[in-house]
Order: structure tokens, then sequence, then C-alpha cells
């Protein structure tokens, strides 16, 4: 037994050595397996010390241990360098070059709609009003009745109107935000209501079922036309340019009186006339007008003590008109190649 283990010492040693020339930690792994595994020969020379003799036995075993225990520490050794060489040639492959130009991210572009939408803040914020929130889903109570929108305004009817239950309804304008604000605020309010609203119009060039508002507001006392007409007519020489002209027509709306519309010179031809402005030379913008004082005193402010004005303003509509686009649906169809003209 001892010639067998010595022979089995040097072959385990030779080869040690012929894998340490080139350290493939596979190689190393069926090495293991096959010398110190449980079917080896080291565990075959164990499972033979019954045989022997007592006095022999103890002395063969622990040579036999002291061999297996040799070739599993110049494995371990062998396991080592073979893990730091294959993890130096990981750092090599992988390694990253930190002077090279890093590589451009394609970058989107803001929706036409939000980009009108920030200037429109920038300039309202500029003349000192807040921007608020109102929600989508209204009560009829505050988008018409403290509007005093009456019973039977067409407004009101199931054709024109998203209603959810005989109270609920998607609102149909952002007028109603100004109610909940003059309910919990008290003058001086400035104030505007960007969102979403709702009605049920047929989808073609200038009309959708969903589309953008922005209300604004202004109660205060001693607040007159003027002040209104001054206002929006700053907010157009800021959208479309210092050149445009403004015109107020008389109108009516149930929430305001006196109320008007605003129409500003057509910026496609300059006021000549074209197929964006159907030959007038105008465009009309919004809706206007000062506040009904029926609607101060439902909110609980004094009309006799304070007076305001507030505005509606089609998003959409303004959207079109500034970039000269002929059909509102593009700004929701999500084209890329429309959308791309923008960024």
């Amino acid at each position: 037994m001892r010639e067998a283990l010595d022979k089995l010492f040097r072959e385990a040693k030779e080869a040690l050595e012929k894998l340490a020339a080139n350290v493939d930690r596979k190689k190393l792994e069926e090495f293991r397996v096959q010398m110190l595994g449980k079917k080896s020969r080291f565990t075959e020379l164990l499972h033979s010390l019954g045989k022997m003799p007592p006095e022999e036995r103890r002395e063969m075993g622990q040579m036999i241990n002291r061999a297996r225990q040799e070739i599993e520490t110049a494995l371990e050794a062998r396991i080592t360098a073979a893990n730091a060489a294959s993890r130096q040639e990981k750092l090599q492959t992988e390694r990253i070059d930190i002077t090279m130009p890093g590589r451009q991210a394609p970058k989107g572009g803001l929706h036409p709609l939000n980009v009108v939408l920030a200037d429109f803040i920038d300039i309202f914020q500029s003349m000192g009003f807040d921007v608020v929130d109102g929600p989508e889903i209204e009560t009829d109570y505050y988008n018409f009745e403290a509007l005093n929108v009456p019973a039977d305004h067409p407004a009101r009817d199931m054709q024109d109107t998203f209603y959810i239950t005989d109270t609920l309804l998607l609102r149909t304008q952002t007028s109603a935000a100004q109610i909940r604000v003059m309910e919990t605020r008290r003058p001086p309010i400035r104030m505007i209501c960007p969102g979403r609203v709702f009605r049920a119009d047929e989808v073609d060039a200038t009309h959708s079922p969903v589309f953008h508002q922005v209300e604004g507001l202004v109660v205060d006392k001693g607040v007159t036309m003027c002040d209104l007409k001054g206002v929006l007519e700053q907010f157009a020489h800021e959208i479309y340019g210092p050149e445009t002209k403004v015109r107020f027509r008389p109108s009516f709306f149930p929430f305001t009186e006196p109320s008007v519309e605003v129409d500003v010179s057509c910026a496609a031809c300059g006021g000549a006339g074209c197929r964006i402005c159907k030959g007038v030379g105008w465009i009309e913008i919004l809706g206007a007008g000062m506040v009904h004082p029926r609607v101060l005193a439902g909110c609980g402010i004094d009309p006799e003590e304070y007076a305001g004005f507030a505005f509606g303003i089609g998003l959409d509509r303004l959207t079109t008109t500034r970039y000269k686009i002929s059909d509102i649906r593009l700004l929701f169809e999500n084209d890329k190649r429309f959308l791309e003209q923008f960024s």
C-alpha cells in the first residue's frame, strides 16, 4: 500500500504541475473530483485500510491523509491563482476608456400644448397670478349652478355634457375652479386654472370632445373693465407678438356681466384674410367679462364692496393659432413627425 500511495502522490503532483502552466478552472475542478472526490483513488486507499493489520492501519491512514492534505493545499493555491487571472482578464476586456466622448442620448421635446401652457403661466405669474387646480369630475353645482347657469340652459343638456350621475359630470369648463377659490379665499384674488375639459362635440379640424382651457379670475376693490382690457392685451402681445391687434366684441355669458369675446389679428395673414381666419382677418381666442354680482354673492363676497373679472381661454386654439396648425387633431394623434417640429 505504501508503494501505491507514493505512486498516487507523484501522479497527483505531476498532473497538478501540468495544470499550473495553463490555468483553467474547469480542468482544476475535474482534477479535484478525480483525485479528491468520493470515488477518487485517495478515497479507495482509505477504504482499503480495513484489510491491514491494526498496528499498520493507523500509520498508513495518517500518511494517506497527509498526502491528501498536501494535494488539497496545492490545488487551493492553483484555484486562487486561476480566479485572480480570470478577474484580471475580465478587467482588461471590460475596461472603459474614460477619455472617450460619451454617447449622445436622443433628446425629446415638449409637446406644443405644454410649450404654450408654460409661456401662459409665466406671463400671468409675472402679473401676480397664482396657479390653482380643480377636479376634472365636478358637481352640477360648481360647474353650472354657482356660475349662474340656469337649469334650462342648453349647456346643461345631455347632448352637450358628459354626465356620470344626475349631479356628477366631467367638467365642461375650468370656470368651476373660480367658485372653489372664491369660497375659500378672501379678496384680493388673482388666479389662473389650467386643465382638461370635456364636451360632447363631434371631432373635426376645430373641435374635440377633450380639450384644454385656462380660467382666469381677479377679484378686488375697484376692479373695472379697463383692468380686464389691459391684462388681456398684454397677454396677447406676449403670446403673439407686440404687433398683434386685439379686438373686444360684446357677448353674453351667464357668469359675467358685461361680457366680451376677444379676437386677435390673424398671425398667418396679418389681418388681410386667409384660409386659417376664414377670410375675416381675425381669430377668436377667448371669452371674458366682469364677474356677475350673483356669482360673487353666492361665494360670500359682497358685490357692493368688491368687483372682479374672469376670462376663459382655449389652450388648443391658442396653440393652433400661434403655430399656424390647421387641424386640432394633430395635437392629440401623437404623430412623431409632427411633434419633432417643436423639439
